[in-house]
Protein backbone atom coordinates (compact mmCIF):
# COMPACT_ATOMS: atom_id res chain seq x y z
CA UNK A 1 0.00 0.00 0.00
CA UNK A 2 0.85 3.54 -0.65
CA UNK A 3 0.77 7.04 0.17
CA UNK A 4 1.82 10.39 -0.93
CA UNK A 5 4.06 11.72 2.21
CA UNK A 6 4.44 14.90 2.96
CA UNK A 7 7.41 14.07 5.08
CA UNK A 8 10.91 17.27 5.28
CA UNK A 9 10.58 17.92 1.69
CA UNK A 10 7.97 20.49 -0.65
CA UNK A 11 8.10 17.37 -3.31
CA UNK A 12 5.27 14.64 -1.90
CA UNK A 13 7.44 10.78 -1.75
CA UNK A 14 5.36 7.71 -1.97
CA UNK A 15 5.64 5.87 1.16
CA UNK A 16 5.30 1.59 1.16
CA UNK A 17 3.68 0.19 4.09
CA UNK A 18 4.75 -3.58 4.75
CA UNK A 19 1.70 -6.03 3.92
CA UNK A 20 2.42 -6.98 7.47
CA UNK A 21 1.31 -3.39 8.86
CA UNK A 22 -1.20 -2.72 5.99
CA UNK A 23 -4.46 -1.95 6.97
CA UNK A 24 -6.28 -1.11 3.47
CA UNK A 25 -9.05 0.13 5.63
CA UNK A 26 -7.45 2.77 7.33
CA UNK A 27 -6.18 3.79 3.66
CA UNK A 28 -9.82 3.43 2.43
CA UNK A 29 -11.79 4.86 5.05
CA UNK A 30 -9.52 7.40 6.97
CA UNK A 31 -8.81 10.20 4.44
CA UNK A 32 -5.66 11.99 5.19
CA UNK A 33 -5.39 15.34 6.25
CA UNK A 34 -2.96 17.90 7.09
CA UNK A 35 -2.96 20.87 8.85
CA UNK A 36 -2.52 24.05 6.84
CA UNK A 37 0.10 25.36 9.72
CA UNK A 38 2.10 22.34 8.83
CA UNK A 39 5.86 24.07 7.50
CA UNK A 40 5.56 26.28 9.47
CA UNK A 41 4.87 24.19 12.33
CA UNK A 42 7.47 21.97 11.32
CA UNK A 43 10.39 24.96 10.81
CA UNK A 44 9.34 26.40 14.54
CA UNK A 45 9.28 23.37 16.50
CA UNK A 46 12.87 22.55 15.01
CA UNK A 47 13.70 26.09 16.36
CA UNK A 48 11.94 24.96 19.68
CA UNK A 49 14.34 22.10 20.08
CA UNK A 50 17.40 23.90 19.30
CA UNK A 51 16.42 26.80 21.56
CA UNK A 52 15.77 24.43 24.33
CA UNK A 53 18.46 22.33 23.73
CA UNK A 54 16.81 18.92 23.46
CA UNK A 55 18.47 17.93 20.59
CA UNK A 56 21.93 18.97 19.68
CA UNK A 57 22.47 21.06 16.22
CA UNK A 58 23.76 17.89 14.86
CA UNK A 59 20.93 15.75 15.54
CA UNK A 60 18.55 18.54 14.43
CA UNK A 61 19.59 18.78 11.13
CA UNK A 62 20.20 14.90 10.32
CA UNK A 63 16.81 13.68 11.93
CA UNK A 64 14.33 16.35 13.27
CA UNK A 65 12.49 16.12 10.48
CA UNK A 66 12.61 12.90 9.69
CA UNK A 67 11.12 11.98 12.77
CA UNK A 68 7.94 13.46 11.42
CA UNK A 69 6.94 14.10 15.25
CA UNK A 70 5.29 17.83 13.81
CA UNK A 71 3.39 15.40 11.12
CA UNK A 72 1.90 13.31 13.49
CA UNK A 73 0.33 16.46 15.44
CA UNK A 74 -0.86 18.65 12.01
CA UNK A 75 -2.61 15.44 10.97
CA UNK A 76 -4.64 15.00 14.31
CA UNK A 77 -5.88 18.08 15.49
CA UNK A 78 -7.38 19.84 12.66
CA UNK A 79 -8.92 23.08 13.23
CA UNK A 80 -6.94 24.03 15.91
CA UNK A 81 -5.51 28.07 16.15
CA UNK A 82 -1.97 27.48 15.19
CA UNK A 83 -0.61 29.23 18.53
CA UNK A 84 -2.54 25.84 20.10
CA UNK A 85 -1.30 23.54 17.29
CA UNK A 86 2.45 24.83 18.04
CA UNK A 87 2.09 24.33 21.83
CA UNK A 88 1.01 20.81 21.46
CA UNK A 89 3.61 19.98 18.25
CA UNK A 90 6.36 21.63 20.75
CA UNK A 91 5.28 19.50 23.73
CA UNK A 92 5.01 16.11 21.75
CA UNK A 93 8.33 16.86 20.05
CA UNK A 94 9.45 17.24 24.17
CA UNK A 95 7.69 14.24 25.21
CA UNK A 96 9.33 12.11 22.14
CA UNK A 97 12.73 13.22 23.86
CA UNK A 98 11.69 12.28 26.99
CA UNK A 99 10.51 9.00 25.98
CA UNK A 100 14.32 8.28 24.42
CA UNK A 101 15.91 9.64 27.83
CA UNK A 102 13.94 7.37 29.87
CA UNK A 103 15.31 4.49 27.79
CA UNK A 104 18.67 5.99 27.63
CA UNK A 105 18.61 6.12 31.78
CA UNK A 106 17.23 2.33 31.57
CA UNK A 107 19.93 0.95 29.49
CA UNK A 108 22.93 3.09 31.15
CA UNK A 109 22.09 1.85 34.34
CA UNK A 110 21.10 5.61 36.15
CA UNK A 111 18.40 5.02 38.47
CA UNK A 112 19.73 7.75 40.55
CA UNK A 113 19.12 10.02 37.65
CA UNK A 114 15.93 8.82 36.49
CA UNK A 115 14.57 9.77 40.07
CA UNK A 116 15.91 13.20 40.32
CA UNK A 117 14.08 13.83 36.60
CA UNK A 118 10.97 11.83 38.07
CA UNK A 119 10.75 14.47 40.88
CA UNK A 120 11.94 17.58 38.69
CA UNK A 121 8.85 16.57 36.39
CA UNK A 122 6.40 16.87 38.91
CA UNK A 123 7.45 19.89 40.25
CA UNK A 124 7.51 21.62 36.73
CA UNK A 125 4.17 20.21 36.33
CA UNK A 126 2.61 22.18 39.19
CA UNK A 127 5.08 25.06 39.20
CA UNK A 128 6.07 25.55 35.35
CA UNK A 129 6.96 29.29 36.00
CA UNK A 130 9.77 28.37 38.40
CA UNK A 131 11.64 25.49 35.98
CA UNK A 132 11.75 27.95 32.60
CA UNK A 133 15.26 28.38 33.01
CA UNK A 134 15.98 24.64 34.51
CA UNK A 135 19.96 23.43 33.74
CA UNK A 136 18.57 20.09 32.87
CA UNK A 137 16.70 21.03 28.93
CA UNK A 138 13.89 17.94 29.84
CA UNK A 139 12.44 19.97 33.05
CA UNK A 140 13.05 23.87 31.19
CA UNK A 141 11.23 22.17 27.98
CA UNK A 142 8.18 20.74 30.22
CA UNK A 143 8.22 23.71 32.30
CA UNK A 144 7.85 25.96 28.96
CA UNK A 145 5.56 23.95 26.96
CA UNK A 146 3.18 23.30 30.31
CA UNK A 147 2.57 27.00 30.50
CA UNK A 148 1.93 27.72 26.87
CA UNK A 149 -0.77 24.64 27.04
CA UNK A 150 -2.39 25.78 29.81
CA UNK A 151 -2.99 29.07 28.42
CA UNK A 152 -5.70 28.55 26.38
CA UNK A 153 -8.61 27.04 28.74
CA UNK A 154 -10.08 27.69 32.11
CA UNK A 155 -8.01 26.92 35.03
CA UNK A 156 -10.35 23.54 35.42
CA UNK A 157 -8.83 22.41 32.20
CA UNK A 158 -5.39 22.76 33.52
CA UNK A 159 -6.08 21.16 36.41
CA UNK A 160 -7.13 18.21 34.17
CA UNK A 161 -4.13 18.01 32.39
CA UNK A 162 -1.73 18.41 35.42
CA UNK A 163 -3.38 15.73 37.31
CA UNK A 164 -3.68 13.27 34.20
CA UNK A 165 0.02 13.70 33.54
CA UNK A 166 1.19 13.61 36.86
CA UNK A 167 -0.29 9.55 36.53
CA UNK A 168 1.99 9.29 33.44
CA UNK A 169 5.43 10.25 35.06
CA UNK A 170 4.25 7.80 37.44
CA UNK A 171 3.80 4.96 35.29
CA UNK A 172 7.06 5.95 33.36
CA UNK A 173 8.07 5.21 36.44
CA UNK A 174 6.62 1.74 37.21
CA UNK A 175 8.08 0.99 33.44
CA UNK A 176 11.41 1.75 34.71
CA UNK A 177 11.44 -0.25 37.38
CA UNK A 178 9.86 -3.44 35.25
CA UNK A 179 12.21 -2.89 32.63
CA UNK A 180 15.66 -2.60 35.09
CA UNK A 181 14.43 -5.95 37.03
CA UNK A 182 12.99 -7.36 33.82
CA UNK A 183 9.56 -8.18 34.76
CA UNK A 184 6.68 -8.38 31.65
CA UNK A 185 3.85 -7.25 32.71
CA UNK A 186 0.86 -9.85 32.43
CA UNK A 187 -1.26 -8.40 29.29
CA UNK A 188 -4.04 -7.13 31.57
CA UNK A 189 -1.21 -5.14 33.69
CA UNK A 190 0.21 -4.50 30.42
CA UNK A 191 -3.10 -2.79 28.94
CA UNK A 192 -3.58 -0.69 31.89
CA UNK A 193 0.12 0.44 32.23
CA UNK A 194 0.06 1.31 28.60
CA UNK A 195 -3.40 3.42 28.45
CA UNK A 196 -0.84 6.14 31.15
CA UNK A 197 2.60 5.60 29.48
CA UNK A 198 0.60 6.34 26.15
CA UNK A 199 -0.94 9.20 27.76
CA UNK A 200 -4.25 8.53 26.34
CA UNK A 201 -5.97 11.19 28.43
CA UNK A 202 -3.35 13.93 27.64
CA UNK A 203 -4.09 13.49 24.35
CA UNK A 204 -7.81 13.82 24.59
CA UNK A 205 -7.50 16.50 27.04
CA UNK A 206 -5.64 18.43 24.25
CA UNK A 207 -8.98 17.67 21.80
CA UNK A 208 -10.35 20.32 23.33
CA UNK A 209 -8.14 23.76 23.48
CA UNK A 210 -8.29 22.42 19.46
CA UNK A 211 -11.83 22.98 19.77
CA UNK A 212 -11.40 26.18 21.46
CA UNK A 213 -14.00 25.19 23.94
CA UNK A 214 -13.56 23.29 27.79
CA UNK A 215 -16.04 20.56 27.41
CA UNK A 216 -18.40 19.85 30.07
CA UNK A 217 -17.37 17.04 32.86
CA UNK A 218 -21.05 15.20 31.90
CA UNK A 219 -19.88 15.64 28.31
CA UNK A 220 -16.61 14.30 28.45
CA UNK A 221 -17.32 11.41 30.79
CA UNK A 222 -20.50 10.47 28.73
CA UNK A 223 -19.84 6.85 27.44
CA UNK A 224 -20.97 8.29 24.01
CA UNK A 225 -18.07 10.29 23.90
CA UNK A 226 -15.36 8.13 26.14
CA UNK A 227 -16.11 5.32 24.11
CA UNK A 228 -14.83 6.58 20.89
CA UNK A 229 -12.09 8.75 22.22
CA UNK A 230 -10.59 5.31 23.89
CA UNK A 231 -10.41 3.53 20.70
CA UNK A 232 -8.50 6.43 18.76
CA UNK A 233 -5.89 5.68 21.74
CA UNK A 234 -5.52 2.06 21.99
CA UNK A 235 -5.54 1.72 17.85
CA UNK A 236 -2.50 4.28 18.35
CA UNK A 237 -0.92 2.28 21.41
CA UNK A 238 -1.23 -0.89 19.55
CA UNK A 239 -0.57 -0.02 16.44
CA UNK A 240 2.70 1.50 17.61
CA UNK A 241 3.06 -1.58 19.59
CA UNK A 242 2.77 -3.68 15.80
CA UNK A 243 5.12 -1.27 14.40
CA UNK A 244 7.79 -0.72 17.26
CA UNK A 245 8.21 -4.52 18.28
CA UNK A 246 11.54 -5.01 16.20
CA UNK A 247 13.02 -2.20 17.76
CA UNK A 248 12.03 -2.80 21.20
CA UNK A 249 12.90 -6.95 20.68
CA UNK A 250 16.57 -5.66 19.45
CA UNK A 251 16.72 -2.80 22.73
CA UNK A 252 15.85 -6.35 25.31
CA UNK A 253 12.51 -4.19 26.43
CA UNK A 254 9.79 -5.80 28.22
CA UNK A 255 6.85 -3.43 27.73
CA UNK A 256 5.00 -4.37 24.80
CA UNK A 257 1.55 -6.22 23.77
CA UNK A 258 3.19 -8.80 21.93
CA UNK A 259 6.01 -9.37 24.54
CA UNK A 260 3.68 -9.75 27.07
CA UNK A 261 1.58 -12.29 24.57
CA UNK A 262 4.44 -14.32 23.85
CA UNK A 263 6.22 -14.52 27.36
CA UNK A 264 2.31 -14.95 29.62
CA UNK A 265 -0.33 -16.47 26.90
CA UNK A 266 2.67 -18.88 25.45
CA UNK A 267 2.28 -17.78 22.03
CA UNK A 268 4.64 -17.81 19.52
CA UNK A 269 5.80 -14.54 18.65
CA UNK A 270 3.74 -14.97 14.84
CA UNK A 271 0.71 -16.14 16.86
CA UNK A 272 1.23 -12.71 19.19
CA UNK A 273 1.63 -10.47 16.39
CA UNK A 274 -1.54 -11.81 14.59
CA UNK A 275 -3.44 -11.02 17.74
CA UNK A 276 -1.94 -7.79 18.36
CA UNK A 277 -3.25 -7.36 14.92
CA UNK A 278 -6.45 -8.74 15.65
CA UNK A 279 -7.03 -6.10 18.31
CA UNK A 280 -5.77 -3.19 15.91
CA UNK A 281 -8.84 -4.02 13.29
CA UNK A 282 -11.30 -4.55 16.43
CA UNK A 283 -10.64 -0.72 17.26
CA UNK A 284 -11.04 0.14 13.89
CA UNK A 285 -14.38 -1.06 13.41
CA UNK A 286 -15.49 -0.46 17.06
CA UNK A 287 -14.48 3.22 16.19
CA UNK A 288 -16.80 3.19 13.08
CA UNK A 289 -19.77 2.25 15.38
CA UNK A 290 -18.97 4.31 18.42
CA UNK A 291 -18.72 7.64 15.74
CA UNK A 292 -22.20 7.17 14.75
CA UNK A 293 -23.12 7.30 18.37
CA UNK A 294 -21.15 9.96 19.01
CA UNK A 295 -22.02 12.40 16.53
CA UNK A 296 -25.99 11.55 17.53
CA UNK A 297 -24.92 12.49 21.25
CA UNK A 298 -23.11 15.76 19.37
CA UNK A 299 -26.85 16.06 18.12
CA UNK A 300 -28.82 15.64 21.15
CA UNK A 301 -26.46 18.49 22.92
CA UNK A 302 -27.44 21.31 20.67
CA UNK A 303 -30.95 21.82 22.32
CA UNK A 304 -31.72 25.42 20.93
CA UNK A 305 -29.91 27.40 23.30
CA UNK A 306 -26.40 29.32 22.68
CA UNK A 307 -24.59 26.42 25.03
CA UNK A 308 -26.23 23.71 23.30
CA UNK A 309 -25.03 24.29 20.08
CA UNK A 310 -21.40 25.32 21.90
CA UNK A 311 -20.97 22.06 23.19
CA UNK A 312 -22.76 20.22 20.23
CA UNK A 313 -20.18 22.03 17.68
CA UNK A 314 -17.24 21.50 20.11
CA UNK A 315 -17.93 17.52 20.71
CA UNK A 316 -18.63 17.22 16.89
CA UNK A 317 -15.31 18.75 16.44
CA UNK A 318 -13.20 16.55 18.78
CA UNK A 319 -15.11 13.73 17.19
CA UNK A 320 -13.95 14.48 13.94
CA UNK A 321 -10.03 14.57 15.41
CA UNK A 322 -10.94 11.41 17.27
CA UNK A 323 -10.90 9.97 13.73
CA UNK A 324 -8.05 11.98 11.96
CA UNK A 325 -6.14 10.51 14.68
CA UNK A 326 -6.50 6.99 12.97
CA UNK A 327 -4.35 7.90 9.40
CA UNK A 328 -2.26 10.40 11.07
CA UNK A 329 -0.93 7.40 13.44
CA UNK A 330 -1.07 4.78 11.20
CA UNK A 331 1.06 6.75 8.45
CA UNK A 332 3.47 8.32 10.86
CA UNK A 333 4.75 4.64 11.82
CA UNK A 334 5.69 4.27 8.51
CA UNK A 335 7.61 7.79 7.56
CA UNK A 336 9.17 8.31 10.56
CA UNK A 337 13.04 7.52 10.89
CA UNK A 338 12.11 5.99 14.64
CA UNK A 339 11.04 2.82 13.62
CA UNK A 340 13.32 2.16 10.88
CA UNK A 341 15.44 -0.25 12.95
CA UNK A 342 16.97 -2.27 9.87
CA UNK A 343 18.97 0.88 8.84
CA UNK A 344 20.63 2.08 12.08
CA UNK A 345 24.55 0.81 12.49
CA UNK A 346 22.99 -0.76 16.14
CA UNK A 347 19.47 -1.94 15.83
CA UNK A 348 19.47 -1.23 19.88
CA UNK A 349 20.58 2.53 19.63
CA UNK A 350 18.55 4.88 17.97
CA UNK A 351 20.89 7.19 15.82
CA UNK A 352 18.57 10.52 16.83
CA UNK A 353 19.06 10.01 21.16
CA UNK A 354 21.37 11.95 22.89
CA UNK A 355 23.52 8.49 24.69
CA UNK A 356 25.73 10.77 26.50
CA UNK A 357 25.01 10.42 30.45
CA UNK A 358 22.95 13.70 30.63
CA UNK A 359 21.50 12.79 33.92
CA UNK A 360 24.64 12.22 35.83
CA UNK A 361 25.78 15.32 35.30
Amino acid sequence: MHALSHGSTSTPTTIAVPPALSLPVIEAAFPRQLHPYWPKLQRETRAWLLEKRLMTPEKVESYADGLCYTDLMAGYYIGAPDEVLQAIADYSAWFFVWDDRHDRDIVHGRPDAWRRLKDLLHNALDRPGDHLGHQDPVVAGLADSVQRLCAFLPDTWNARFARHFHAVIEAYDREFHNRTVGIVPTVEEYLELRRLTFAHRIWTDLLEPSAGYELPDAVRKDPAYRKPALLSQEFAAWYNDLCSLPKEIAGNEVHNLGISLVTHEGMTLEEAIADVRRRVEKCISEFLDAEQEALRFADRLDDGTVGGKETSAAVRACVGNMRNWFSSVYWFHHESGRYRVDSWDDRSTPPYVNNATEGEK
